[in-house]
């Protein structure tokens, strides 16, 4: 493992010393590739310092136990040496998940749409009650969150809201959500008492950058239109909504959230870039996937990933069969059990597709 890591601070070394470097500074593309793969390098270098730490105590261990001349330092060195070898199983497995090769897309910010799906009225609700969720739960690990757009539901929730996240890993802890979210209960409309099943869908998608996705705008249609949002009469009376329609692929995006027509527009048009390099990237994952036999993280935006069943109180993620009695507390945001559990086994999966041994 040793070997290994130290090639990794060979890549380290480099790095650190082309950020500094003023033609790589003035290149903004590179620069933040090199920034990201820093930070990612940073957090190996860490860990490998542990590890030579602890290699080093069991070999100082062992040479004082060899040596056996003075009893009480041999008892000294058998304790730390114990302590060292209990310490490396965990500390080996968190240098190979490490050393598994990053998705360049899970550092950026993330789009997120939720849409109600079968299920009427009740599915606005649960696309309300999702958007809720995924809102306390950026709220808990310090990201913010902008709705973009919203449709809202004749008996409340949403027929489909938009919302963009930002912060640290997003896009890589978001995807995961991306998929057919189902709901088991008794609708506020239903007056016999009788179970629903109800439906929405979450997509997610990697904010693009500028650099990622070049647009031609001759192929962007622009219609202005008057907000229906909240926000008071002069978002109401001005024609400051934006919608744009992209001619080549059919994805039309639409942008209503602030008063200023342009800050809209440059809005409508940072989510027409992530939708189309959305496009591209759902079908590499179900390449990839396919090639995995993995539904964690498939291109598939039909599948059916979970079901909040409020009669019984559970979350079931049905890619991995991992079900939860603890409703509440999830749709409430605390999904970070299930989004942990959802990581662990795709890096497994890419550790296992990778074959690495150390």
């Amino acid at each position: 493992m040793l070997d290994k890591l130290n090639i990794v601070k060979q890549r380290f070394d480099e790095v650190s010393d082309l950020i500094i470097q003023p033609d790589v500074i003035s290149d903004q593309k590179r620069y933040i590739e090199l920034n990201k793969e820093y930070k990612d390098l940073r957090a190996l270098m860490d860990e490998r310092e542990k590890y030579v730490t602890l290699q080093d105590r069991i070999t100082e261990a062992e040479e004082i136990i060899a040596d056996g001349s003075d009893a009480e330092m041999v008892d000294m060195a058998k304790m730390q040496m114990d302590e060292a070898k209990e310490q490396l199983p965990a500390l080996e497995e968190k240098i190979r998940f490490l050393l598994v090769p990053k998705d360049p897309e899970d550092a950026k910010n993330a789009v997120m749409e939720i849409r109600a799906g079968t299920g009427g009225d009740e599915a606005s609700i649960f696309a309300g009650d999702l958007y809720r969720m995924y809102a306390k739960y950026c709220e808990s690990k310090g990201w913010k969150t902008n709705v973009i757009d919203l449709n809202e539901g004749t008996s409340g929730g949403y027929k489909e809201i938009h919302m963009e996240v930002t912060g640290e890993d997003v896009y890589g802890t978001l995807k995961f959500e991306a998929g057919v979210h189902r709901v088991q209960r008794v609708p506020q409309t239903e007056t016999q008492g009788r179970v629903h099943t109800s439906a929405a869908t979450v997509m997610v998608f990697p904010e693009a950058e500028e650099f990622d996705v070049q647009i031609d705008p001759k192929d962007v249609r622009i219609d202005y239109f008057c907000s229906s949002g909240p926000g008071g009469q002069s978002v109401n009376t001005t024609y400051s909504a934006v919608r744009l329609t992209h001619e080549p692929t059919g994805i039309v995006v639409q942008c209503q959230d602030q008063k200023s027509q342009h800050k809209n527009r440059e809005k409508a048009f940072g989510v027409l870039r992530s939708r189309i390099y959305d496009r591209e990237l759902a079908k590499r994952q179900e390449e990839e996937s396919a090639k995995r036999g993995s539904m964690v993280t498939s291109g598939d935006r039909s599948a059916k990933i979970r079901t909040y069943n409020y009669p019984q109180g559970r979350v079931t993620d049905h890619r991995i069969n991992l079900t939860l009695y603890d409703l509440s507390n999830i749709i409430d945001g605390d999904i970070q059990k299930i989004i942990d559990e959802l990581q662990l086994v795709s890096n497994t999966e890419k550790l296992k597709e990778a074959g690495e041994t150390f």
